[in-house]
C-alpha cells in the first residue's frame, strides 16, 4: 500500500551536501548543492508568517544559504513541497482547520504547477491567499 503524505513527511531522512561533477538544472558544476529533506522544506513553510508569501525559489535560495551551499537540488525540493502540502490536505480531509496545517498556500500560488497537482481547487489556495493578505 502506498504511504500516505503524512508518513512520507515523517519519513527520517538526512539531508545532504553535493558537489556537482557536471551542472544540473541551472547549477554548475563544482557548485555545492544542498538536498534537503520533506521535513525540512515543511519547517520552512511553516515559519513563513501570516500574511506573507514566498515562492518555491527564495525558499531554494534561503535554504541553501542557511547550509553554506550554492544552491538546493530543485527536483527533491519541487517533491518535497508537495508532500507538504499534500500533508497538509490529508490534515484537513480528517478536519483540522486551515490554521492547524502547514500553510502551503504561502508558498504555493494557485497558478504554479504544482498546485494543479494537488488534491484541492487552486481556487481554494488563491482565496486563502487573498484571505491572509496584508492589505
Amino acid at each position: 500500500m502506498a504511504k500516505s503524505a503524512r508518513e512520507k513527511l515523517k519519513e527520517k531522512k538526512e539531508p545532504k551536501k553535493v558537489v556537482l561533477g557536471g551542472d544540473f538544472s541551472g547549477i554548475k558544476a563544482g557548485q555545492k548543492m544542498f538536498v534537503a529533506t520533506p521535513q525540512i522544506v515543511a519547517d520552512y513553510i511553516q515559519k513563513i508568517p501570516y500574511g506573507e508569501t514566498r515562492t518555491i525559489e527564495r525558499m531554494r535560495k534561503d535554504i541553501a544559504k542557511r547550509r553554506k551551499c550554492d544552491a538546493s537540488c530543485p527536483v527533491s525540493t519541487a517533491i518535497f513541497v508537495r508532500i507538504a502540502a499534500e500533508a497538509a490536505i490529508e490534515d484537513m480531509s480528517d478536519g483540522k482547520l486551515p490554521d492547524e496545517v502547514i500553510p502551503f498556500w504561502r508558498l504555493i500560488a494557485g497558478k504554479d504547477k504544482v498546485a494543479k497537482k494537488l488534491a484541492i481547487d487552486s481556487a481554494w489556495i488563491d482565496e486563502q491567499r487573498a484571505k491572509e493578505s496584508v492589505p
